[in-house]
C-alpha cells in the first residue's frame, strides 16, 4: 500500500464551518446544474445495515441547514419510543452522484450525521462514534488512516444452500472466473462514486472475490465500505445472482475477512516509521500493536459480530485465531507487512480478525481506542510469534505467552462486557443495546437444532 500522500490529506486549512458552507453550495450547484431529481440520505444502524430516507431537491438546502427530523425509535438501536425523534444532519463532503440511477431522473447520495434535536451528537449514531473516537486521536496529535481487504462470496441465490457461480481459485483469470465481469462492473461503479480501488482479484474460495480500497481517513473509509457493500449488492442483484458478506457461508472452504492496514500519521508523517530502528518499527507503531494485542479479546464481539464469524475463526485458513504479532507471518492477528524499498510512508500495520460483515465505524473505533490505550500506557510490545502458530500445541502456545480469541459470541461477548476500553469508546448508549441485541442473537442460536446435530444425532441415538 503506497501511502506517499497520506500525510498532505490532513486536516487544515479553512475551519470546519467555512469548508461546510463551500461544501454546501457546491451540493446545491451540483443538484441544480445536473438536474438532479431525487437526494438518498445515508445512515447505519448499531448493526451496520444501510439506512436511507429519499428527499426532494426543494427540500434540500433546509434539510443542509437544519438536519431531517425523524423517529429514531424505528431504527434498531437508536432511541427508546419515550425518546423518539433525531435529526439526520447530512455531511456535504460525501456527496455523489448515484451511478445507477435512471440517466432520466439523475440522483444523489450523500451520508448523515444522527444528532438529537439540540444539535448535539446522538449516542446512539455509529458515525458519530467514529467521529469522536477520531477527534480523541486527532488531539492526541494523530490521525488513523485504514485501507481494508474486503472479501465477498457470489451465489446463485439466497437460498439455504448456497451455489457458487465457479470452481476458480486464487488470481484465476480463466474462463472458470465467471464472476469477472461482475467484479469489473462493480469496480467502474466505485470509481464513479470516488471511491480509487487498489487490487481487486478471484480470492481462494469458489466464487470468493476480494477488493482492496485505497488508503484514506478512518471516517471516509468506513463511509466507502457502507458504500461498497451496497454496489457489490445491487450489482449482482441487477445480474440475477446474489452477492453476501457473510463470514463463513460455506462449510470445508475458507470465509471471508476484511484484513484491514492501519496507520497513524502526525504532522503530516508516518508516525509508525523510525528511521533509526533496525525494523523500522517506531515506538509509537510498538506500542499501538501491543494496545491492540492487550485488547483483542475485549474488541472481537465488535469486530466479529456473528455467531458466524467465529466459525469463519475457528477453522484457521488465514484467519487469525490466536493474539499475536509478526512481520510476514499470516497465522499472527497482527502482521507488520515488510514496505517497499523508499517507501517509508508505507509503514503500516496489518488487523487480520475483522469480517466484511462488521460495522465498520464501531470496528476502526475500537481498533483506534485499543492502539492509542497502548501508546498512552507506553505498553511493551510482546515478541514476534516467528513460527506457524498452528503448528504448536495448545500448551506450547502459552507456553511462549500466546492467547487465543473467543471461541464463540458468547465468549466475546462476556469480554466486552467486562472491558472498559469498549464501553468508552462506544458509549454507554450502543454499549448496552449491543449486548443485548447480541446476547439475544446467541440465545436464539443456542436453541437452533442444527442440520449437523440431525445428521449426527438423529440415526444412531
Amino acid at each position: 500500500m503506497d501511502t506517499e500522500q497520506v500525510g498532505e490529506d490532513m486536516d487544515g486549512g479553512p475551519d470546519r464551518e467555512h469548508r461546510q458552507r463551500d461544501q454546501q453550495a457546491y451540493v446545491l450547484r451540483t443538484v441544480e446544474e445536473r438536474g438532479v431529481r431525487l437526494i438518498r440520505l445515508w445512515f447505519t444502524d448499531v448493526l451496520g445495515r444501510h439506512k436511507s430516507v429519499a428527499i426532494s431537491p426543494a427540500e434540500l438546502e433546509t434539510v443542509l441547514d437544519e438536519g431531517l427530523q425523524f423517529d429514531g425509535s424505528a431504527i434498531d438501536g437508536f432511541s427508546r419510543v419515550q425518546e423518539s425523534d433525531v435529526l439526520a444532519r447530512p455531511d456535504p463532503s460525501t456527496f455523489e452522484l448515484l451511478p445507477w440511477a435512471d440517466p432520466a431522473e439523475p440522483s444523489g447520495t450523500i451520508f448523515c450525521d444522527i444528532t438529537n434535536l439540540d444539535g448535539t451528537s446522538f449516542e446512539g449514531d455509529p458515525r458519530q462514534v467514529l467521529r469522536r473516537n477520531v477527534d480523541r486521536a486527532r488531539a492526541a496529535g494523530f490521525e488513523m488512516f485504514c485501507a481494508p481487504e474486503v472479501e465477498f462470496f457470489y451465489f446463485a441465490d439466497s437460498g439455504p444452500d448456497p451455489q457458487p457461480l465457479d470452481r476458480a481459485s486464487y488470481f484465476d483469470l480463466t474462463t472458470t472466473d465467471v464472476a469477472s465481469d461482475l467484479r469489473k462492473q462493480t469496480l467502474h461503479m466505485l470509481e464513479a462514486l470516488s471511491i480509487p480501488v487498489e487490487y481487486s482479484f478471484h480470492e481462494d474460495g469458489p466464487s470468493q472475490h476480494e477488493i482492496d480500497l485505497q488508503y484514506t481517513e478512518a471516517l471516509s473509509m468506513a463511509d466507502s465500505i457502507m458504500t461498497l457493500r451496497l454496489a457489490v449488492k445491487k450489482i449482482a442483484m441487477d445480474r440475477g445472482v446474489y452477492a453476501t458478506f457473510m463470514p463463513k457461508p460455506l462449510n470445508g472452504v475458507q470465509g471471508s475477512g476484511m484484513h484491514t492496514h492501519l496507520s497513524l500519521f502526525q504532522n503530516g508523517r508516518n508516525a509508525f516509521h523510525d528511521p533509526d530502528a533496525t525494523d523500522g518499527l517506531s515506538a509509537t507503531a510498538r506500542s499501538f500493536i501491543a494496545g491492540l494485542l492487550h485488547h483483542a479479546r475485549e474488541i472481537t464481539a465488535v469486530t466479529n459480530q456473528l455467531v458466524n464469524s467465529y466459525k469463519r475463526i475457528n477453522e484457521g485458513y488465514e484467519a487469525p485465531r490466536y493474539v499475536s504479532w509478526a512481520r510476514n507471518n499470516r497465522s499472527a492477528l497482527v502482521r507488520v507487512p515488510i514496505p517497499k524499498p523508499g517507501k517509508v510512508d508505507s509503514t503500516r500495520i496489518e488487523y487480520r480478525a475483522l469480517d466484511p460483515a462488521c460495522n465498520p465505524y464501531l470496528a476502526f473505533s475500537v481498533l483506534l481506542a485499543a492502539g492509542l490505550r497502548g501508546i498512552e500506557d507506553d505498553l511493551e510490545l510482546s515478541p514476534e510469534a516467528a513460527v506457524n502458530l498452528y503448528d504448536l500445541s495448545r500448551d506450547e502456545q502459552r507456553e511462549i505467552g500466546v492467547d487465543s480469541l473467543p471461541d464463540n459470541l458468547n465468549e466475546a461477548l462476556d469480554e466486552m462486557e467486562a472491558s472498559e476500553l469498549v464501553r468508552e469508546a462506544l458509549g454507554d448508549h450502543i454499549f448496552e443495546w449491543f449486548l443485548r441485541n447480541k446476547r439475544a442473537e446467541w440465545n436464539e442460536y443456542q436453541r437452533q437444532v442444527t442440520p449437523f446435530e440431525l445428521d449426527t444425532y438423529l440415526p444412531n441415538w
